[in-house]
């Protein structure tokens, strides 16, 4: 009862504005449809526009425990629920052919983001979610990372708007160049799949390519390549809270009161778990519990992770001071573009090498 107290006004208000960043998403200005934009990056702008006019929101009594509740918890939940959209199964028989496009592009990215850290001395915590966004699915890593490394907010505001930049450029310009490269419609899936990293976006470029290619089959096999890229959350994760831990204790001071398991990502396990309850029922003879399952349940998990992540994403646009982040935003950008490059070289690169580059589906 104190808990609800404490934080369920900051809780509406952030459900209430994702509410409202949901509604603005499924509307279109002419031909452009907001959901290219997506209903987490309206959120977090939403948030920080509020900020900027009316900066004691966020500090207010009334809401920061809830803000700070859904920033921090409802993130989790949000990864959490994304496991039931797994089945690991489908992933196993579509996705398979694409690991080792995701394996270079993955490797590539960490790679380019951990030296231009380096090089333009760019903050650690901002660098990482900045390179797993853009290696492994965008929001969604970055929502699973940020709590691994105990990012601030500023650091999860600055690469969500990195990555949302290159997301959108992809999707629009993606279909074109792809057809303008030669892909074959298998070839552009998977581009689609390991180049673009929102799910939006990679729905919004395969779409698009099925009307060039005038066929189908592209959206639903880049989706399920862009899932697969999903799984690489478990293992990313799992050597962060290993790194953070060994540093820790390497600093002396830190190794008493700081060990694996308080930072061990437990809500990996759920989303594993998630995944794996989807994955039984596809192997289950169809019947009404399976049908039911499949269309209604794993639908209303697949929108409800989305709202979670527009609520964890308006509380962290509230707790961001949007003026700071223009300042500082120069060398994310570049990080991001560098990012963005080098993974969309290598996902053509390796499909060359593979001979998957023209195939069809």
């Amino acid at each position: 009862m104190n808990f609800l107290k404490k934080n369920i006004i900051g809780i509406i208000l952030c459900a209430a504005i994702a509410g409202l960043a949901t509604f603005i998403a499924s509307l279109s200005i002419g031909s452009f449809s907001l959901e290219l934009i997506g209903a987490p990056v309206l959120a977090i702008l939403i948030g920080m526009l509020i900020t900027l006019v009316a900066p004691q929101v966020a500090k207010s009594e009334f809401f920061a425990g809830g803000i700070k509740f859904t920033s921090k918890k409802i993130l989790q939940w949000a990864v959490v629920i994304l496991g039931f959209s797994l089945n690991l199964n489908t992933i196993a028989q579509v996705g398979g052919k694409s690991l080792p496009v995701i394996i270079s592009t993955i490797s590539i990215s960490l790679i380019t983001s951990f030296v231009l850290m380096k090089v333009m001395k760019i903050k650690k915590k901002t660098a990482c979610l900045i390179g797993v966004g853009s290696s492994i699915c965008g929001g969604s890593a970055i929502a699973a990372t940020a709590p691994v490394i105990d990012a601030d907010d500023d650091d999860v505001a600055q690469s969500i708007s990195v990555i949302f930049l290159f997301n959108i450029l992809a999707a629009l310009i993606f279909p074109t160049l792809g057809q303008a490269l030669g892909f074959g419609t298998e070839g552009f899936a998977i581009f689609a799949g390991t180049a673009v990293n929102d799910t939006s976006s990679v729905t919004a470029a395969a779409a698009t390519a099925e009307n060039l290619y005038h066929t189908s089959g592209i959206l639903s096999a880049a989706v399920t390549v862009k899932l697969t890229r999903t799984l690489a959350i478990i293992p990313i994760t799992l050597i962060l809270a290993l790194y953070r831990t060994k540093k820790a204790k390497s600093n002396g001071g830190e190794a008493s009161s700081f060990s694996f398991k308080k930072i061990f990502p437990w809500f990996i396990l759920y989303f594993i778990a998630a995944s794996l309850i989807t994955t039984i029922v596809g192997i289950i003879p169809e019947n009404s519990f399976t049908t039911l399952y499949n269309d209604s349940f794993v639908t209303a998990m697949k929108w409800l992770a989305k709202f979670f992540i527009a609520m964890a994403m308006c509380a962290i646009g509230l707790n961001t001071n949007v003026v700071n982040l223009i300042k500082k935003g120069g060398k994310p950008i570049l990080l991001g573009f560098c990012c963005w490059a080098v993974v969309t070289a290598t996902s053509i690169l390796v499909q060359h090498i593979t001979g998957i580059y023209t195939t069809n589906l």
